[in-house]
């Protein structure tokens, strides 16, 4: 016959003060594997969910990212009449030729510098990421405006991630518009006219990549084929979403370090848990004899103090998830072991985060709390009336 739940939970109502410390020592150790799995989701989210299967993404032979080597401007051309590719709002090839430079900022509250992605593209770079969305303002503008003799700034928007940064750098760029990229990598960037990036950083010939929107999944992947295999161009091209995937190693120290605390904090809550249940043993040691005298059996009871210490750690996971749930959305940055930018993002307290939080909560309590009830449903009746 097995122990009822209600007398588990009557249990832990009249033993509150203990049953309130161990929940929350159990809550503290979930809040700090839940932060640093909504970490590790906001980051996957950023480069996985970047990028569209039918964007081409061509760099020069042997790059790993944007930034480690330009190509010459006669490249683009070709690439321009290359077969499978779409056409834009006017008719024309959607390409885009890019310039990408990493700068260093400093923040508006100072509290320090970061190095930022600045990227600079043709004007169908922006109808390549349809996704992206204007927030506030508006686009920038192509080419460089000049009023009463004198040239105005370099016109940049950036993201909604950005906004922590000064509006005009170096006394070039202005911020026309925010944009909003959905939480993808595009939110760590500050875009601008291409030809306004390679005259402020001299890069005048050349493009750091070219982005090719093809026809559909077939064409996108003769196209990367064809590119990469022509000696003529000696360029290298991949799916957008598969460059962006391979920079997901920037999360690899924040997990290790996380798991880490996590894993210690998370020995300490099961001992914590497993000193609950055995000073609950000993205090009950008559209630478990009389239960024994009843009737009830040793793996009833077992199976009775196991419960009682997954309660706990439910009742601990719980908390523990609602103490997060401010955070969420919470925006920070890393920086990408890739390009050596930082990457910004949100803490994502997905519904896969708190499965696995609870899941990680129940397996501490699981630990904690079997030996303690092995030594309960073992004692002897005579002994266990004694005490």
């Amino acid at each position: 016959m097995a122990i009822p739940i209600s007398y588990n939970i009557r249990n832990m109502r009249l033993r509150k003060g203990l049953t309130i410390m161990t929940a929350l020592g159990i809550a503290l150790t979930v809040t700090t594997a839940v932060f640093i799995m909504a970490l590790l989701a906001g980051l996957q989210k950023a480069f996985k969910s970047t990028g569209n299967p039918l964007n081409v993404l061509v760099l020069r032979k042997g790059s790993t990212s944007e930034l480690t080597g330009p190509f010459e401007q006669a490249n683009f051309q070709v690439l321009k009449t290359l077969p499978g590719i779409a056409k834009d709002s006017h008719g024309d090839p959607l390409i885009s030729g890019e310039i990408t430079v990493v700068i260093m900022l400093g923040r508006k509250d100072g509290s320090g510098e970061a190095n930022v992605t600045v990227r600079g593209m043709m004007q169908d770079g922006l109808e390549i990421r349809p996704t992206v969305k204007l927030d506030q303002g508006r686009w920038f503008y192509t080419g460089a405006a000049r009023s009463g003799g004198q040239q105005e700034h370099s016109e940049t928007i950036q993201s909604r991630g950005r906004r922590r940064l000064p509006g005009v750098w170096q006394g070039q760029w202005k911020v026309v518009g925010v944009f909003d990229a959905g939480g993808m990598a595009y939110e760590s960037e500050i875009w601008g006219d291409v030809n306004q990036m390679t005259s402020d950083f001299d890069r005048q010939g050349v493009y750091s990549s070219a982005y090719l929107r093809a026809t559909d999944a077939l064409a996108a992947e003769s196209l990367k084929n064809r590119v990469s295999d022509d000696q003529r161009l000696k360029l290298d091209s991949m799916l957008e979403p598969e460059y962006y995937a391979t920079q997901t190693k920037s999360g690899a120290v924040i997990q290790f370090i996380g798991w880490l605390v996590a894993g210690i904090m998370a020995i300490g809550s099961s001992f914590a848990a497993m000193n609950t249940m055995y000073a609950a043993v000993a205090y009950r040691s008559r209630e478990i004899a009389t239960l024994r005298v009843i009737g009830f059996s040793r793996p009833s009871i077992l199976t009775s103090f196991v419960l009682e210490a997954v309660l706990l750690s439910l009742l601990g996971a719980v908390v523990g998830i609602l103490l997060m749930l401010p955070f969420n959305g919470m925006t920070t940055g890393t920086q990408n072991q890739v390009t050596f930018s930082e990457v910004v993002f949100g803490l994502q307290l997905t519904p896969a985060v708190a499965i696995t939080a609870i899941v990680f909560a129940l397996i501490m309590g699981l630990f904690g709390g079997i030996f303690p009830a092995w030594h309960a449903s073992r004692r002897e009746i005579l002994a266990a009336l004694r005490d």
